[in-house]
């Protein structure tokens, strides 16, 4: 006779080790992705760009520290942190330590709601409902209370006194080997704190080449740089869809932005304008969902060269 129990067992077992997987080994198996976007203005000579997002550290970490001291070896032009480094209050020094080896680098942040705020637990599900309700962060849902304060403030002291450039609703310039880069950046728009009003306008035109830098990819933010005709857009925060099915990709982005465009370079029109999007799956989890599938953790390093004359 069958036993009653085999089925739901067999389905236990299956869940079980999908768990085992996705947090025991490909939460922790860190990736480098190549990315060429044909952005800069012919004859300049190609930039590399380093993008870390989502590291979303939290104490004892070590492979995942050790790995993000490696990138150095990597001797990009500059580096982007698209934010979101913390998911511990005490998660600071050892996320500079982490990343010490690229702020040797030239840089420029902004930071993610992560960086302000900790981490609560949330039910995975809830993502699917805002999702249907078309609610995301603070864009349709009730200000978060009783929220644990990170110390974001150390976290911008550290990568102010290794000469990054703090985007935060504001722009910078980075001198690279004489080549002037202009990077227009916003606060992160999941919990409202985006300000572009601040920075519109578009590139100065000082620049040999320009970019916008946001966390959260929101429609708002990307429709503006488009518009303002910035011609590369890099953000985060969407983890890539985190937890997602092979040959389907992902089932939400938390935030406004497609499923399609979730990780990886896309484009972005507003207005009769079309910029690059580039969004980085990050390499981190909150502490509280510490698991990915069919979405392993990653920086990219993109090669900026000359477009088409045409």
């Amino acid at each position: 006779m069958r036993s009653r129990y085999g089925v739901p067992l067999g389905i236990a077992a299956v869940g079980a080790a999908g768990l085992v997987y996705s947090a025991g080994f490909e939460a922790r198996s860190f990736r480098l992705r190549r990315v060429t976007v044909p952005v800069l203005p012919p004859g300049m000579r190609p930039l590399r760009v380093l993008q870390v997002s989502d590291i979303h550290m939290v104490g004892g970490q070590r492979k995942k520290q050790r790995w993000l001291r490696s990138l150095a070896g990597l001797r990009p032009d500059f580096v982007i942190n698209t934010g979101d480094n913390l998911s511990d209050p005490e998660g600071v020094p050892e996320l500079l330590d982490a990343l010490g080896p690229l702020m040797e680098f030239p840089g420029a942040y902004v930071f993610g709601s992560n960086d302000y705020y900790g981490p609560t637990f949330r039910n995975p599900a809830r993502y699917l409902y805002e999702k249907a309700q078309g609610r995301h962060g603070l864009n349709g849902n009730a200000p978060a209370v009783g929220v644990t304060h990170n110390p974001w403030e150390n976290l911008r002291d550290g990568f102010d006194a290794a000469g990054w450039q703090n985007l935060t609703n504001t722009r910078g310039l980075l001198k690279i080997e004489g080549v002037s880069v202009e990077l227009t950046g916003v606060d992160d728009p999941h919990i409202k704190r985006d300000r572009y009003a601040e920075v519109a306008g578009g590139p100065s035109g000082g620049a040999d080449f320009s970019m916008g830098v946001v966390h959260a990819p929101y429609l708002r933010v990307l429709d503006a740089f488009a518009a303002d005709d910035y011609p590369l857009i890099l953000a985060g925060h969407t983890h890539g869809g985190q937890l997602c099915l092979p040959f389907y990709g992902a089932f939400v982005t938390n935030c406004d932005l497609d499923t399609d465009r979730v990780k990886g370079l896309s484009r972005h029109t507003a207005e009769g304008r079309t910029s690059y999007l580039h969004v980085s799956a990050g390499c981190g989890t909150s502490r509280y969902t510490p698991v990915r599938f069919a979405c392993p953790p990653e920086v990219t390093l993109l090669t900026l060269v000359g477009r088409d004359k045409r």
